[in-house]
């Protein structure tokens, strides 16, 4: 997997990670809230699906995090990542 060229390619890079991992993957969701020099992910999955794109400890979101924070230094800008359950 390349690293993104663009900042907007950032939402499609998680989308594709979070779709690998998960059973339903037609419920993954990629939200972004830009906010000057940062922007925020919002990954929605299917509430059956949370766990495995946690992870045990939290080690699968901590990767997915990683790499957003060398992508963010690459490109001058902050990118935090929050997960999300889908609402019944």
């Amino acid at each position: 997997m390349q690293t993104p060229d663009r900042p907007d390619d950032m939402r499609e890079l998680i989308t594709q990670i979070a779709r690998a991992l998960v059973d339903i993957s037609d419920e993954v969701s990629v939200e972004e809230e830009v906010h000057g020099e940062s922007t925020t992910l919002r990954l929605r999955v299917a509430r059956s699906d949370v766990g495995k794109v946690i992870g045990k400890q939290g080690r699968t979101a901590r990767s997915m995090r990683t790499i957003l924070a060398a992508v963010s230094m690459k490109h001058r800008h902050r990118y935090t990542l929050d997960i999300l359950e889908e609402q019944p």
